[in-house]
């Protein structure tokens, strides 16, 4: 169990707050945010908000660890921006899986947020500051690096590989054995059926690469 500071207050911080209060062992104590995105009452689901840029004086990294569950914008660089924000000032971050996922002894990094109705199969390993949200399906053999978003219903067929920063859109499909390039972003529904390229968006099935960049999004 670990006391724990959940970075944000915004939708993805109030679902982490129930998740761990209802389907973990670790106690919520407080919500971080910086100082110029401080409500006017400093208290969120009565706990109280405290500015991240002097966190650390009032819980240490010692006794506390953190939570950062962001939402992906910038293709999961502003998440990624935190995360190691969070681990300069010295913090551990916890990962949450719900008790509804099913796993297989995967390795799974930190800062990960793993919902329920998640299936990952045996010798699929995830990295760190991944969200899988609900009902997605992770083949075997597959690796998923840093930084990335799996909407819902996304399936990931076995023996891929996913690069950092990349979004899956609900619903998407990925071929068996395809190379996911860094910064790919998947459109809803899109089926993917040959590696990708770096910083690009993927729409339609067959996906097709748009003309616009992903770094745009």
């Amino acid at each position: 169990m670990a006391k724990v500071i959940i970075f944000g207050i915004q939708d993805f911080a109030e679902l982490a707050h129930y998740y761990l209060e209802n389907d973990s062992e670790h106690e919520v104590v407080a919500f971080s945010v910086n100082e110029n995105y401080l409500s006017e009452n400093k208290i969120f689901h009565g706990l109280p908000i405290i500015a991240f840029e002097n966190i650390e004086k009032q819980y240490s990294p010692d006794e506390f660890k953190f939570f950062a569950p962001m939402a992906p914008q910038k293709m999961n660089q502003l998440r990624e921006k935190v995360y190691n924000d969070i681990k300069s000032k010295g913090y551990e971050l916890i990962s949450y899986v719900s008790s509804k996922a099913i796993l297989f002894n995967n390795s799974i990094g930190d800062n990960c947020f793993i919902l329920e109705n998640n299936t990952i199969q045996p010798f699929t390993s995830i990295g760190n500051n991944v969200i899988l949200w609900s009902g997605n399906h992770i083949g075997h053999h597959s690796t998923i690096k840093n930084h990335i978003m799996f909407t819902s219903h996304v399936v990931l067929s076995g023996h891929c590989v996913v690069e950092n920063y990349c979004t899956f859109g609900v619903n998407s499909t990925i071929r068996d054995g395809l190379h996911i390039a860094e910064g790919t972003f998947v459109a809803m529904s899109a089926s993917i059926i040959k590696n990708t390229e770096s910083w690009s968006i993927y729409k339609g099935n067959p996906g097709v690469k748009s003309e616009i960049s992903s770094k745009r999004l």
